[in-house]
């Protein structure tokens, strides 16, 4: 896989190794110096995060390369890039990830969404049981996030679905509490004749999904749903604003635009997640990658750009 040119210098880097290992009160220094954005949506009206939490889950692979994002300065590099475009409105991720954009000086004036459960390691017999291993609600309000994401897998053949289902419904009460947003990523699963899970992309399945998301916790006001690319009947289910996941990249980034730019056109869909799709594209030019994301959002809401 091809290479971005490196943004974080020799020296940055250094730095950042030395402070990990001698200072690490600056992590907290970092978060408490972080400047926040007013809200959540641009002046456009939409949302624009790249994705960085898969790691924490186990899942290291893009493509044909099973360790793509385990070289942590690549990702890092990767994620500067796409931060750097201002189209890009910030970034969903776990502690660690968080903490060293926070070090490089990357997340000021940027949205940043925690990410909480990611203890549904990928193959694993537990897979489905996705405990809650990284952000609580008190941390992320504690850090001056702006929010919390959570993935809710639904596998009605696996008891592991019910914690998972509980602990999301206390964590969505938890932030609201807290004024915070919720993001639910409900997604509906089932096991192959070898026992491997496979997503079911059937409307029915999907608006089932995002209905049980929606009704999680004892409110909704702060509830946002992370959906992959869906017809308008599954949209259509539900009133809470969306963002457009990006997924298993496809071997054509084009091929991904395109479906994100039909499900961008829906009302209740303003905007786009993506990680792996943009930040490890084909090509290996991130920059090229995120900001045709950007056009098709731009071109789907009708915005200037």
């Amino acid at each position: 896989m091809t290479s971005p040119p490196r943004v974080i210098t020799d020296e940055r880097w250094s730095a950042l190794l030395d402070t990990r290992a001698t200072d690490p009160s600056a992590v907290r220094r970092a978060y408490q110096a972080r400047e926040r954005r007013t809200r959540l949506l641009s002046e456009q009206g939409t949302l624009f995060l790249v994705a960085a939490d898969h790691p924490a889950r186990g899942a290291l692979g893009v493509g044909s390369d099973p360790l793509a994002m385990a070289d942590r300065r690549s990702l890092l590099d990767r994620l500067l890039t796409a931060l750097a475009n201002p189209a890009v409105d910030g970034v969903l991720g776990t502690p660690d990830v968080i903490e060293e954009l926070l070090l490089l000086d990357g997340l000021h004036g940027k949205v940043v969404i925690g990410s909480m459960n990611r203890g549904g390691l990928v193959g694993a017999d537990w897979e489905i049981d996705d405990r809650f291993t990284a952000y609580d609600p008190t941390a992320i309000a504690g850090s001056g996030l702006d929010g919390g994401k959570m993935l809710l897998r639904l596998v009605d053949s696996d008891p592991g679905t019910v914690p998972t289902l509980e602990s999301c419904a206390a964590a969505v009460s938890a932030l609201a509490e807290r004024g915070l947003m919720a993001m639910v990523e409900p997604l509906p699963y089932a096991r192959d004749e070898a026992g491997d899970l496979v997503l079911r992309k059937d409307a029915a399945a999907m608006a089932r999904a995002g209905s049980v998301a929606a009704g999680l916790g004892v409110t909704s006001a702060f509830t946002w749903l992370k959906l992959p690319p869906s017809s308008d009947e599954v949209l259509d289910a539900t009133t809470l604003p969306a963002l457009v996941l990006g997924g298993v990249p496809s071997a054509r980034l084009s091929d991904d635009l395109a479906s994100w730019g039909r499900s961008l056109r829906h009302p209740t869909v303003r905007g786009l997640v993506v990680g792996r799709a943009l930040l490890y594209p084909p090509d290996g030019d991130v920059a090229a990658a995120v900001e045709a994301a950007a056009e098709v959002l731009r071109a789907a809401k009708g915005v200037e750009a």
